[in-house]
């Protein structure tokens, strides 16, 4: 990994870069591709993320360097490397990333996957029967929407849609002295893996692109085809909104989501047996640097490896099959709100059920007692249930208020639907502020009781989204405490413009008031660290970037504060400098699930302060989005919460120790107890379902492990 400079050539000893922290993550998702101890169509799984991952780095951060670089920018990060830098170093790392990569694809997965005999095909490789089924699929399907696009004095080079699979050509053509260049698009309307007919129980199949190849001469009849090779293309998609200048912001996103297919090209991913010709038209006419191309040894995009991995008749070689638990605050309570107003609940996604939340809306949208739903939605599951809930809740004549995040990185189009669906039905859709993303997670329910008003609030970590409840780490909290219920009534307020916001009782507010109370509460640990008190931090988040809270970290540390930081993805801190960070450890945990929760302790001189956080360590969750910070105040929540802490620190199976340079490494087992958190947390969910189904005799329930 390149080392970070500052502007005068030193190394810096006090930010890692946070793109090539982001790289490094990357690397431990590839990690898990290559690791054995992974089951196979799980390691698919691991080197397809890593492929889309790298897309949306491309799409997003480097095209914004790129930016920067064409402005004329040329002032360091924290770090000390100016953008031109950054893209030099992240080439080389990307490049490195890639070939390990594929070196993954061809040597491990590929030989492992026709052990299990399933196997992808070369024209060449297919026997008679499977060349008659591949002729018959192109004439029937695929032909019919193939267009052939040729470059000449009165043809220019085509628009190409971004992350396009393509071939280019080499045409001779006997009236023209020079070799003419065409290409056609891999249609994407089609499946990119078609499965062809095989024995002996062998499931085989071939590329959309390798059938094309086959029959390239039926596109160009009377010409002979001198080479060929398919190559794809990123775009930037990280083209800014005037937001001050649109009148309608609904209507602004979507021109920049059209705006987006056509944003400047910043890879070029080609075939290492391309061409040269062909290499030296694509870079001229795409205008592509030298950096942002790469030469790919086997199947451009290995995302469809995500879609290789489903295939059905191999549960053997994935995950056990994951079954979150009831979540021990409402079971044998089939009213939620009675549940609620028994005393705070906290659930613990995904090893306990994300059903409570949707149940929630749902019995709120049918209760003849709830007078007002109000929510946040940022990224929302393609057939939500708790939209469904929100229109009927509409449909029955309750106050309906929803937050739609319109300006959630690649879920705009999904969220437009969802907002124009529910205000067809009669839901108030409000889009948030003006320059600011809102991200916190806040569902306030209004309900009469006894002639009283009495408001129910749910508070959690991650989105409202049914789907990747499943397979993200989350935590949330469901509370009918009247100062969190007028916190929440006071945040929607300020949301759909109705007031400032007000002196808030229990929660803080970014981009408010929540940056100064981890300022206070990183100072007062310094502070009980300097006065000879034990001092102790501990937090797990997405995220650490902010260079200020880095900043009274590394003086907390210098103080004797004792801090762990479990970090799952970029962390711009150093940790272990003597005399700087020595008394900071920094974790990350990449496994089957994905780390997302945020939880913030404090040791707070014997009386710990828990807090937790739709907000990462980042400028932008402190001073450019709306995010919420909320304590946990039930005694027994917050020793279940230290106690979740505990056991991500103890981890020795998928956790790995940041170094000072910016690598990571794998925690040394030696003298230490084998312990996966992920799976400790679904064991100890059963278990604790198991034992208080016994009170409740449900013959019904069944709880299945997973491992």
């Amino acid at each position: 990994m390149m080392k970070s400079k500052n502007s005068t050539g030193k190394v810096s000893k006090k930010f890692i870069n946070r793109e090539l922290s982001w790289l490094e993550f990357n690397e431990r998702v590839l990690e898990e591709a290559y690791d054995n101890n992974n089951p196979l169509f799980e390691r698919l799984k691991f080197a397809s993320i890593v492929s889309s991952n790298l897309d949306e780095f491309f799409m997003v951060r480097v095209a914004s360097l790129y930016d920067q670089v064409m402005a004329g920018f040329d002032k360091p990060d924290p770090s000390g490397l100016t953008p031109k830098e950054q893209l030099d170093a992240i080439s080389l790392r990307a490049h490195t990333m890639i070939y390990d990569q594929y070196n993954c694809f061809n040597r491990s997965l590929m030989p492992a996957l026709k052990k299990e005999k399933v196997f992808i095909l070369k024209g060449k490789d297919l026997t008679e029967r499977q060349k008659e089924f591949v002729e018959a699929y192109y004439k029937k399907t695929v032909y019919p929407v193939l267009t052939p696009m040729v470059v000449d004095k009165s043809r220019p080079f085509p628009l190409l849609l971004n992350k396009s699979l393509n071939i280019a050509l080499l045409l001779e053509d006997k009236e023209e002295k020079d070799p003419i260049f065409a290409t056609i698009q891999v249609p994407s309307v089609l499946n990119r893996l078609i499965e062809i007919p095989a024995e002996d129980e062998k499931r085989c199949f071939i590329f959309l692109e390798e059938i094309m190849e086959m029959y390239l001469d039926t596109l160009f009849s009377g010409h002979d085809i001198l080479a060929a090779g398919c190559y794809r293309i990123t775009r930037n998609a990280d083209q800014g909104i005037d937001e001050e200048g649109a009148e309608d912001l609904l209507e602004a996103i979507e021109q920049f989501l059209k705006k987006r297919k056509w944003g400047v090209v910043i890879r070029l991913e080609i075939e290492s047996s391309m061409d040269k010709r062909l290499i030296k038209i694509l870079e001229e006419e795409l205008e592509v640097p030298k950096r942002g191309i790469f030469e790919i040894s086997g199947p451009l995009d290995l995302t469809f490896l995500m879609k290789l991995s489903a295939l059905a008749g191999f549960d053997n070689l994935r995950y056990p099959h994951f079954y979150p638990q009831p979540s021990p605050g409402f079971m044998g309570e089939e009213d939620v709100f009675e549940a609620i107003s028994q005393g705070d609940i906290l659930v613990h996604h995904p090893f306990e059920s994300f059903d409570p939340v949707v149940e929630l809306v749902k019995q709120a949208a049918v209760d003849p007692h709830v007078l007002a739903i109000k929510q946040t939605l940022y990224r929302v599951s393609g057939n939500s249930p708790i939209v469904e809930a929100l229109e009927r809740a509409a449909e029955n004549g309750k106050q309906v208020t929803v937050l739609v995040e319109l300006k959630a990185r690649f879920d705009e189009q999904n969220n437009i639907i969802w907002a124009k669906r529910l205000e067809m039905a009669g839901c108030h859709v409000i889009y948030g502020l003006v320059g600011l993303k809102t991200h916190c997670k806040v569902l306030l329910i209004v309900r009469r009781e006894d002639d009283e008003i009495k408001r129910y609030v749910h508070m959690g970590t991650g989105n409202y989204n049914d789907v990747t409840a499943r397979f993200y780490t989350d935590l949330g909290l469901f509370t009918s405490n009247p100062y969190f219920g007028a916190d929440a009534s006071a945040l929607f307020n300020m949301l759909s413009g109705y007031s400032n916001l007000t002196r808030m009782y229990k929660t803080f507010i970014a981009p408010i008031s929540m940056r100064n109370r981890f300022m206070q509460l990183i100072e007062q640990e310094t502070e009980h660290a300097r006065n000879g008190k034990k001092a102790r931090i501990i937090a797990k988040f997405n995220s650490l970037v902010d260079e200020q809270i880095i900043g009274a970290l590394y003086d907390a540390s210098k103080a004797g504060v004792e801090i762990d930081l479990i970090v799952r993805g970029i962390c711009c801190l150093k940790p272990g400098i003597k005399g700087l960070s020595e008394n900071i450890c920094v974790k990350s945990i990449v496994g089957r699930l994905l780390e997302h929760s945020r939880i913030y302790y404090f040791y707070n001189d014997g009386d710990a302060l828990i807090y937790l956080s739709s907000a990462d360590w980042m400028g932008r969750n402190l001073d450019r989005r709306v995010e919420l910070l909320f304590p946990l105040e039930d005694k027994e929540i917050r020793e279940k919460v230290k106690g979740i802490l505990d056991v991500c620190l103890k981890d020795t199976v998928k956790a790995r120790l940041l170094k000072n340079d910016g690598t990571y490494s794998r925690v040394d087992k030696r003298g230490k107890e084998i312990v996966d958190s992920q799976e400790y947390f679904y064991k100890h969910a059963v278990k604790v379902a198991e034992e208080l189904n016994k009170d409740y005799n449900n013959e019904e329930f069944k709880p299945i492990m997973s491992y």
